[in-house]
């Protein structure tokens, strides 16, 4: 490869790693504790779930804020903490951002080419490149997960923690979690991370109603599910439903009784928001709702 060629083929790298890096930047959140910017955040599996360090959250309450790239704040909550991998997972309370594309880590190679976005000293969005130095785990005492790890030197700061390692095709294959030695980051395999929340149980959801089934017309068959009780601040009650209305339809699909309510709330996670349509007084009705975590958050 002639000299000229060498150059057009390192501006075509810079070209792609700067595209790679905007389009993670967007997934990319600060996370922020009571006083100051604590850490980075990565919004994952969904638009409102963002993945970060446990230390990262550690101390600062149920409730912690995240600043988007785009200077908009959310307010988040934490679904579930693992200290032994130092992961943690947030649900955001409105929809947040695309989510990251995660890659896999079990596949990374030593001397590949990753870089890490975060918010090192309060800065956002910051990028820093690297190789890959090692991988590798750390034994699992039994019944616990192993504590794998990937090893580089892409430089990291305080505020980076919680942050993404991207490789070079822009797919997130692990968190940055530790720095040593200041040219020594750590960071958590991606694979480790996904495997962690996918053994999270499913929070249930809460609706804040009571229903029994409506019969009625010529054979007494049931006309959907009839609003018994609402209870006081729940999610019910700030959709605007009332005792009296008849609901005939969740999300377009239809209620021919309390167990397909159920079922279809199952597969619901806290923060989605569902369109109920139905009749009041005989009139058409319909109402968006924002599905809660914990019906002790309301009063009947």
């Amino acid at each position: 490869m002639t000299l000229v060629e060498q150059n057009s083929a390192a501006m075509l790298i810079g070209i792609e790693a700067a595209t790679l890096a905007a389009q993670a930047r967007a997934s990319v959140v600060q996370v922020q504790g009571r006083r100051r910017g604590a850490g980075s955040g990565v919004v994952w599996r969904d638009s409102k779930t963002v993945m970060t360090n446990f230390h990262v959250i550690a101390g600062v309450g149920e409730r912690v804020e995240l600043v988007a790239a785009d200077d908009r704040r959310y307010r988040a909550s934490l679904i579930a903490g693992n200290p032994r991998l130092d992961l943690a997972l947030l649900a955001v309370e409105e929809s947040l951002l695309p989510p990251v594309v995660v890659g896999d880590s079990t596949h990374l190679r030593v001397g590949e080419l990753v870089f890490a976005v975060g918010n090192p000293w309060g800065m956002r969005g910051i990028v820093t490149a690297g190789i890959v130095s090692a991988v590798g785990e750390i034994p699992a005492e039994q019944g616990e997960q192993a504590a794998s790890y990937i090893r580089s030197d892409v430089r990291l700061a305080p505020g980076n923690s919680g942050g993404p390692l991207l490789n070079a095709r822009g797919e997130v294959v692990g968190i940055n979690a530790m720095i040593f030695g200041g040219d020594l980051a750590v960071a958590i395999p991606s694979h480790v991370a996904q495997a962690w929340a996918a053994s999270l149980p499913r929070r249930p959801v809460f609706l804040g109603l009571a229903v029994q089934p409506a019969v009625g017309g010529e054979n007494n068959q049931i006309q959907g599910l009839l609003v018994a009780a609402v209870a006081n601040n729940g999610p019910a009650a700030a959709g605007g439903l009332q005792v009296g209305d008849l609901l005939q339809r969740f999300d377009d699909q239809p209620l021919p009784n309390t167990e397909a309510l159920l079922a279809a709330l199952q597969v619901r996670t806290p923060g989605d928001t569902v369109r109920i349509e139905g009749l009041r007084g005989g009139q058409p009705l319909t109402t968006a709702i924002r599905l809660a975590a914990q019906a002790a958050q309301a009063t009947p």
